[in-house]
């Protein structure tokens, strides 16, 4: 019966902890903002950046302080990600872990002939 009620305990422990996303140290006005900041950062990325960019861009916030994370084709487009992050009202810092993909490079059957001897 004991560990009925332990195991009932720890249970409705987890389930809290995992409604509150585990942010001890956040109030939940302040998990209600990061995720506006959020919502904003992605809403103008939608309209500034390609579709592929936008899925693949990882921006997670913490007590108004952005992280982006993911690949990204070019350095401008690194530059613009970063940008329109530091633009949103209460973002307080913007750290940048984006990766720039290498350049497609297209073979064509002209440029072989020219390697092969």
């Amino acid at each position: 019966m004991k560990t009925k009620l332990v195991l009932t305990v720890l249970l409705a422990v987890a389930m809290a902890c995992a409604m509150t996303a585990c942010r001890g140290n956040q109030s939940l006005e302040g998990q209600a903002k990061d995720a506006r900041i959020k919502a904003e950062i992605k809403s103008k990325l939608a309209s500034q950046v390609s579709a592929s960019t936008l899925t693949s861009v990882e921006v997670n916030v913490t007590n108004g302080i952005v992280v982006l994370a993911g690949p990204v084709h070019s350095v401008s487009e690194s530059t613009q990600v970063e940008s329109v992050a530091r633009s949103v009202p209460g973002v307080k810092d913007v750290k940048v872990a984006l990766q720039v993909l290498a350049p497609e490079t297209i073979i064509t059957p002209e440029a072989r002939k020219g390697t092969q001897s």
